[in-house]
């Protein structure tokens, strides 16, 4: 531990730690703009200057390592006036002229520092010239006039999401953020993540769909998890009334750690598809709105007299709560068949693999953010389940290693040490031939010659799997069943004989949930007169819609107009996944529980509810048993 003096006041810290940090856990602030918590410091704005007894000229506290006895003064004349003069200077390089900023008034750190220190003006003639606004991407405005060069937005898109799309061109006044080469950012390597926005402490980098929706200080701010996929990240829902403002990552978000992609940062500000907003029955032929009582009576009347003819099929984005009591109704009613829409795929494997060893095989996500190699099969994670991306990319530049086996080109190509090319049906296989050949050194040529692989490029990858001291093997969910004896069971005898740790994506935010619920199996439908679809906010693919197209009698549960609402006859609202709570197993076995941030339509119900409103119509007793999922055996060890 190390002892020092922080404007009289005693404060003891690790040692190793910022003479800045050791101030804030002392309840000492010191003014900053370049400096992020979740950054490497980097010392370029000198906001943070600080007295330190001893030293001849002040010191950037954010790069100061505190010692034993250190004496340090945050708020004397010489420390004010050159934050001030710090603060002149940059208001003076660009055009901070902050009525016109979309982000004056609370929400930008240069502007509250300037507030801090009693500034109402510069002193120094401003001599900026114009830049131009960059607004070639979708989600993103590039402000070059709001830039002050702290580079967060560089140093947030190398260390934490390891894309290292942003960069700086030129030199002093001439500086320019750039992304790629020059290109226009909309043309560039982005991936849309936001992070850079968020970490932006100006105007410089905005949401263009926020823009002017309120500030931080007049939002409604809640703490939620992303529905996107199966990682669950910890999200925050800005909202002002009623209205989604924006979405931020959670910095203490134990999963994602403060990073989120586009799809659940951006994808909820533009969605733009139709909402069901009241009950709709079909008569002679179309679709008329209609009252709960009333269809529920129509669906009630179909399913006594279809005589146990039914079979139900939910979206792996509902919550356990509402997949348990969807399960209960469907076998109240004789269902000869409950599923899911993902109809197991994503899972199936890996509990065939549970069924014959009987245990747990897979890691927490946490257990592989630092391995030293990475083999990934099956799924391109930088179009699915980003975040997994973010966290294997960004430990790249440590030394780790990245082997990456599929049978086409991926995001990843960029970044992997090696890019395997193994056609689906050949995976299985080749994980069984590779890892003897890692463990015993040789049989690369025969290996390699079996999938048309350059040996050498084979033999380095092998030698980079032995040698690790943290292999992780990461498995999609996207690949192609083409080899029932496929993958998972493959890449868990991998892992295991290797001694490293499996972790496999699963799908959507509930396939492990569903799974531990019976709920996520294949579903057959020949033979049902009534199929009962709770689709939820899901968006359904051309496949899984096609499967529906022969029902005698389609009852769904939507929060969104689709081409089966339209065909179905019995169409029930229901809220999406911003307007309603509920928990959920992600794929590496945390349970979560997400939290609703809007309020629905008055005649809109949360799935749970108007699950529990056909149970009631059924004369059904239902009861919460979801709890039941978190104490059934599992692939990867349950976490509350």
């Amino acid at each position: 531990m190390v002892n020092l003096t922080i404007d009289g006041k005693q404060v003891q810290v690790k040692e190793g730690i910022t003479v800045l940090n050791a101030a804030r856990q002392a309840g000492i602030e010191i003014p900053t703009l370049c400096d992020h918590p979740e950054l490497t410091p980097y010392g370029g704005c000198r906001l943070c200057l600080v007295e330190i007894e001893g030293a001849k000229t002040l010191q950037p506290s954010c790069t100061m390592p505190a010692s034993n006895n250190m004496v340090v003064k945050t708020d004397t004349e010489k420390v004010r006036e050159a934050r001030k003069f710090v603060l002149t200077m940059i208001f003076s390089e660009r055009n901070h002229f902050c009525p016109y900023c979309q982000v004056s008034g609370g929400d930008c750190e240069l502007q509250n520092s300037a507030y801090a220190e009693g500034m109402t003006h510069w002193s120094i003639q401003p001599n900026w010239k114009p830049y131009p606004v960059d607004a070639s991407h979708p989600f993103i405005v590039m402000e070059h006039n709001r830039c002050i060069l702290c580079r967060r937005c560089v140093r947030a898109c190398g260390e934490l999401v390891g894309n290292f799309t942003l960069g700086f061109e030129e030199r002093g006044a001439e500086s320019a953020l750039v992304a790629d080469l020059g290109l226009p950012l909309g043309e560039s390597s982005c991936i849309s993540c936001g992070t850079c926005v968020q970490v932006c402490p100006t105007g410089a980098l905005i949401d263009r769909w926020s823009a002017y929706l309120g500030k931080e200080i007049d939002v409604e701010t809640t703490k939620t998890v992303c529905l996107g996929c199966s990682i669950g990240c910890s999200i925050n829902v800005l909202t002002r009334d009623n209205r989604l403002v924006r979405i931020e990552g959670d910095w203490d978000g134990e999963i994602n750690e403060g990073v989120i992609c586009d799809v659940g940062r951006f994808h909820p500000m533009v969605e733009d598809r139709d909402r069901v907003l009241t009950p709709m029955v079909r008569k002679d032929g179309v679709l008329k709105a209609a009252t709960w009582d009333d269809a529920l009576a129509v669906i009630s009347e179909k399913a006594k007299s279809s005589k146990g003819k039914v079979a139900g099929v939910a979206s792996t984005r509902l919550s356990l709560e509402a997949l348990d009591i969807f399960n209960q109704v469907c076998h109240e009613l004789g269902a000869t068949s409950v599923g899911s829409t993902e109809e197991g795929r994503s899972t199936f494997q890996a509990f065939s693999v549970l069924a014959k060893i009987g245990k747990p095989f897979e890691a927490k996500f946490n257990e592989i953010k630092d391995a030293d190699c990475y083999l990934t099969i099956g799924e391109d994670t930088t179009k699915d389940h980003q975040v997994v991306s973010f966290f294997v990319k960004r430990n790249l530049p440590n030394g780790a290693k990245l082997i990456q086996v599929s049978p086409a080109a991926t995001g990843l190509d960029n970044f992997a040490n090696f890019s395997l090319r193994v056609n689906d049906d050949k995976i299985a296989a080749f994980l069984r031939d590779f890892a003897e050949a890692v463990k015993s050194g040789s049989d690369y040529a025969k290996v390699a010659a079996k999938c048309g692989l350059d040996e050498k490029s084979l033999k380095d990858a092998g030698s980079a799997v032995k040698s690790a001291a943290k292999l992780a093997v990461i498995v999609g969910s996207r690949y192609e069943l083409t080899d029932s004896a496929f993958t998972t069971e493959a890449a868990a005898a991998f892992t295991a004989g290797l001694k490293g740790k499996l972790v496999s994506t699963k799908g959507n935010i509930n396939s492990l949930g569903a799974s531990q619920l019976k709920v996520n199996n294949p579903v057959n439908m020949n033979g049902a007169e009534v199929v009962i679809l709770a689709a939820g906010d899901e968006k359904l693919t051309q496949a899984q819609m096609k499967k529906f197209e022969k029902v005698p009698f389609l009852v769904v549960f939507s929060s969104y107009a689709t081409p089966l609402t339209a065909s179905a006859d019995v169409v029930l609202p229901v809220m999406n996944w911003m307007e309603q709570g509920g928990h959920f197993l992600n794929f590496d076995g945390h349970l979560l529980e997400a939290r609703a941030s809007l309020k629905a339509e008055e005649n809109v119900f949360s799935n749970v509810d108007a699950f529990g409103k056909l149970a009631a119509k059924l004369n059904i007793k239902t009861s919460p048993t979801w709890e039941s999922a978190l104490k059934a055996p599992s692939v990867v060890e349950i976490s509350k």
